[in-house]
């Protein structure tokens, strides 16, 4: 019998039917220059972006397996943790919130948002339950790493809003259903 590594994609956003705990798929490290992305065609993790010197991820970046979002894109994570994991690293996670984004290329309005979650397995964030418990400022922050980041890209990124756990949890579920049905 033939062995072989199962694309992240495909993997069920939950563990053994726990919904309360999700699992992220981890594409880009936090304090990396490179933007990885999981490439479905070829099985495997791509440089897709060097970002230039000094601008870095500000947390693990990564998606929920078996979702869509209105990008088309599995749905995009921004993963609270310890340290930085690495790209294709499955980690079991909780939603604590959702940054909620548009963004614009080539003439195209897309939403684009960004759920963030905590790992189970840290320290460091173990204790914040909902991103309204965040610094605003870290928040801010981060939502400025994305207008930048689409910068560089020739489109534009705007936040729209800073969501609790419970935006988070209805975008899941919407991404789950509209993955089922594609």
């Amino acid at each position: 019998m033939k062995k072989a590594y199962a694309a992240p994609t495909v993997l069920k956003p939950f563990n053994k039917g726990d919904r309360s705990i999700v699992r992220v798929v981890i594409e880009t490290p936090k304090g990396s220059r490179n933007k990885y992305k999981f490439e479905p065609k070829l099985c495997s993790f791509v440089l897709s972006k060097v970002l230039p010197d000094g601008m870095v991820f500000p947390f693990d970046f990564g998606f929920i397996p078996s979702t869509s979002a209105e990008d088309g894109d599995p749905l995009d994570v921004l993963l609270l943790m310890d340290d930085p994991a690495f790209p294709g690293c499955v980690i079991e996670s909780e939603l604590i919130g959702v940054i909620e984004g548009e963004q614009v290329e080539e003439g195209n309005t897309v939403r684009n948002d960004r759920l963030v979650a905590i790992a189970n397995e840290n320290h460091a964030y173990a204790d914040l339950k909902d991103i309204k418990d965040m610094n605003k400022t870290l928040i801010k922050d981060i939502g400025q790493f994305f207008t930048n980041y689409h910068q560089l890209r020739g489109s534009k990124f705007k936040v729209l809003g800073i969501k609790g756990r419970k935006q988070a949890r209805q975008l899941l579920e919407k991404a789950i259903k509209k993955n089922k049905a594609a």
